[in-house]
Parts: structure tokens; sequence; C-alpha cells
């Protein structure tokens, strides 16, 4: 029976292996950590992480040929082949700061791997790692291989959070980077005859090494390009009357541009996205391409001018002072259907108005007000440290208070705000919720999803991003 090993249970690790385990009932699936927590959270009835359809998955493999432990070691000295699904944050010291991928939990992994083996196996990157990675990692197993050989393959995951199973079960694309020499070839057609056991073999794609490692920053950096693209519309519709959903749906039209990442928001989140790009940054800087660098840095720095403009418009727009005024926070994941909150814009934009003093009351339905206040009291780039190396008790931010129904958060507020795009958010009863406001009553949407005429006739002010401004919105103009 062949044996996989997963070093890393968080949101890439649980889900992909869960799928694995289900499709190939004759392999043997072991996702470790060295979270105790975690993993006890995998082996429970609540699992660590929300997403839908991943529950079922679990539940019908656990225990037969899905298992999930801390014993790191043990799994990883049986396993024919190792994924590697660990943290790769952004380093904040040092060389690189604020841009590089900081590889110190992939090196104490590779170390691992060398010292506890005592057959030769199949090495996989699975976390997201700046391009080159593999050849590092080879490095360390080899020097350290005490004559075992181990054959390093990327294999990027492209799923999206919220659909994360349906991607894994039907994905676009599987990639697989290897060395082009016979033993890397081999290594690859062993992966590969892993995913076709339910992946149609013409959406395998296999690369070398490099190919794999960098078609993943370039994806994200794409998707994130489109984003920045459409927001960087939303400023000029607003100041010109146009209506950015008109717009993109206009462009979308063209079949060489097509209509997906095309809609304006607060701002794009996610685990990837900005890392990803930072990453690349770097790379081009290491690589002497400046211009390519620069190229590159504007997509993030349009989403930073997105969320510090909507921070800006939701001031201005009450009389140039949220001070000790309730600002309802409807949404705080970065996306509907997962409770992910990592790179949040919910993040910046409640941080924003609580240096303006605002009391905040916050309600998502998928995010715990510890992961909130965890959020809101964190250093940039802290989130994407394991757990146990994270700051332990934050601080409970003061003036913002998590609740667990949207009337609730509304009521006797001044403003809302939606940052998330959930569903529920469209249904709302806002007649009631605009009878419990103080006046006016302001409802800025982040997402685009409210019927903003019918909100009107109801009475509330309404700001839409990208859309033309009601009319005391053009009086309180927004300065940046």
């Amino acid at each position: 029976m062949v044996k996989i090993c997963c070093i890393g249970a968080g949101y890439v690790g649980g889900p992909t292996m869960a799928v694995i385990a289900l499709k190939c009932p004759s392999i043997e699936v072991a996702v470790v950590d060295i979270s105790i927590s975690r993993i006890a959270a995998w082996n429970s009835e609540v699992l660590p992480i929300y997403e839908p359809g991943l529950d079922d998955v679990v539940k019908q493999c656990r225990g037969k040929n899905l298992f999930f432990s801390t014993d790191v070691e043990k799994h990883v000295f049986e396993a024919d082949i190792v994924f590697v699904s660990v943290n790769t944050p952004t380093k904040t010291q040092g060389l690189g700061a604020g841009k590089a991928a900081d590889l110190t939990y992939w090196e104490s992994a590779a170390r691992m791997i060398a010292d506890v083996s005592k057959s030769d196996k199949i090495v996989v990157e699975k976390s997201t790692v700046p391009v080159k990675t593999a050849e590092a990692i080879e490095k360390i197993l080899t020097h350290n291989s005490k004559g075992i050989k181990f054959q390093i393959l990327s294999n990027p995951e492209f799923l999206a959070e919220g659909t994360a199973i349906r991607d894994l079960f039907n994905p676009d694309r599987v990639l697989i980077g290897g060395r082009e020499t016979p033993e890397g070839l081999k290594a690859v057609e062993t992966l590969k005859s892993v995913y076709a056991q339910w992946v149609p073999e013409e959406q395998i794609l296999t690369t070398n090494l490099w190919s794999a490692e960098l078609s993943k920053l370039a994806a994200n950096a794409f998707l994130a390009q489109r984003i920045s693209s459409v927001n960087a519309m939303s400023a000029l519709c607003e100041a010109t009357g146009a209506n950015v959903q008109q717009v993109s749906f206009a462009v979308g039209t063209d079949s060489r541009i097509g209509p997906k990442f095309l809609n304006a928001s607060v701002g794009f989140g996610g685990s990837c996205f900005q890392k990803d790009i930072l990453n690349l940054v770097y790379i081009c800087e290491c690589n002497g391409l400046p211009e390519v660098a620069e190229y590159w840095k504007q997509v993030i720095k349009i989403n930073d001018y997105q969320k510090s403009r909507f921070v800006n418009r939701v001031v201005a727009s009450m009389f140039n002072t949220v001070s000790n005024k309730k600002i309802a926070i409807l949404g705080f994941a970065f996306k509907k259907d997962t409770g992910d909150t990592r790179e949040t814009p919910a993040i910046d934009v409640c941080q924003g108005l609580l240096g303006d003093k605002a009391n905040l009351s916050i309600f998502d339905p998928q995010v715990t007000e510890d992961q909130i206040q965890r959020d809101l009291s964190m250093n940039k780039f802290d989130w994407d440290h394991p757990i146990h190396l994270q700051p332990t008790s934050p601080t409970t931010v003061k003036k913002v208070s998590v609740v667990w129904d949207a009337y609730e958060a509304t009521k006797d507020a001044h403003g809302i705000c939606i940052l998330t795009e959930w569903d529920e958010f469209k249904n709302l009863d806002y007649q009631r919720i605009y009878e419990n406001m103080q006046k006016p009553a302001f409802v800025f949407d982040g997402r685009n999803i409210v019927d903003a005429e019918k909100l009107r006739e109801i009475g509330f002010i309404v700001y839409s991003i990208g859309k033309p401004l009601d009319a005391w919105l053009k009086d309180m103009p927004a300065v940046a």
C-alpha cells in the first residue's frame, strides 16, 4: 500500500489530503502537525477550518485510510511520498524583510525528513514557495541523506477558499514540476498516477521545477492584478458618474478578457495574493529586474489605496468624524463561505476607523470573537506563523465588540460597513435596521451586494463602491 504523509494540517494540507484519501482508497494518507490542538480538532466533530463539503469528505475517510496525528516522525519515516505544506510567511526582519518568504519552517521540515528517513522518498512542495526553493531543499536533503535518494517535486495548489473541495474534485489543472532526469521524470509519473485516479490525464500538466514554482506566483499575481485593475476603475467611476458594475460587465463580455475577478470591492485579501506578489517583487529585485518589480508592486499599492479610500469615504460622509460613533461592521472574513481572515481588508478598514476613535460592532457568521480580536491586535505578517508562535493572549481591542447577529450589530449605529459578501446580508430586513439606527443612517457597501435604490427609498444614505454618488456624498468629498 502506497503511503502518503503531509506535514502541515492547515488550509491546504487538510482538504487536499482528505480528497486524495477519498479518491484513492488504496492509499494510506496521514496528515501530521506539531500543533496538538489543531490535530485534536481534525479528529473531532468540529474541524479547525470551515469549508463547504469538507466535513463529509473527512468523515467518510477518517480512521479508514485518512489519519491525523502529531507523531510527525513516525509517519514521515513510513511514507513513500511526503507532501510539505507548512507556513511560508513574509519575513519581518533581516534580508528581504517585508517581501521575501521566510523558509524557516520549510528548512526544519526538510532537515527532519532527512533525519528520520531510512528509505527513498519523493518530497513534494505543496506550500507556496519562491522560485528555486526546491534547489535549496534538495541541497539540504542530499547533504544529509546518508545514501538515501530524495526526489523533489513542486505541486502547487490552486484552491480558492469557499470552493476548495469543488476545486479539488474538478481542478482546472494539476501542475507537477520535477527534475528533467530519469529519476525526476519517474517521480513525476508516480505523483501523476495518484491524481490520475480522478483527474483526466490532459488536465495534469508536467513542467520543470522552476516553471511549476513560478506558475503559482504568476497565477496569483494575475488574479490580484485583475482585482486591482477594476478597483482602480471604481475610483474613476465615482469621480465621473459611471457605474463600475456596468463597466466591468461590458469589459468582461470581451471573450479575450472574460468576466471573472472583475467585481469592484473594498480590496482583495486571503493568505496568498499579497504574499505571493511581494515574493515575486523580491525575486525580480534579486534578479536585477527593478522595472518588473515596480510593475507588480503597483497591484498592492492600488489595493492599499482602495482600503484607505473606503475609510476616508466613511469618515468624510459622517461630518468628518466618527469619534465615539457606533459603526456596524458586517463581515470580517476576506470573502464569503470561509472563516478565513488572513489579510482580510476588514482589518485595515477597522483599524482605520479605530484610528479615528470609532466604536465598532462586528458581526461575521463564521469568524469568532477571539479571531477578530487577535487580527486587530497582531502585527503585520504575524498571522502566517503557526498558532503556537503567535502572540498568546491578544489584548482585547477597546472600542470593539463582536456580536452574533446583524440586528444587534446595527442597533443604535450611525453607519454600516459591509465588508464581506455573505448572501445573508442581501436579505436582511433593512427597514427594521433603519428604524433602530441613529439618523442620518449610512450604508457603506464595500462589496456592491445591496440594492442601493431600495435602501435610499427607506431613508439610508448609501455609498456603493464605483457607483454614482449620492447627492449627500458629493457634498462631502473624501480627501485622501
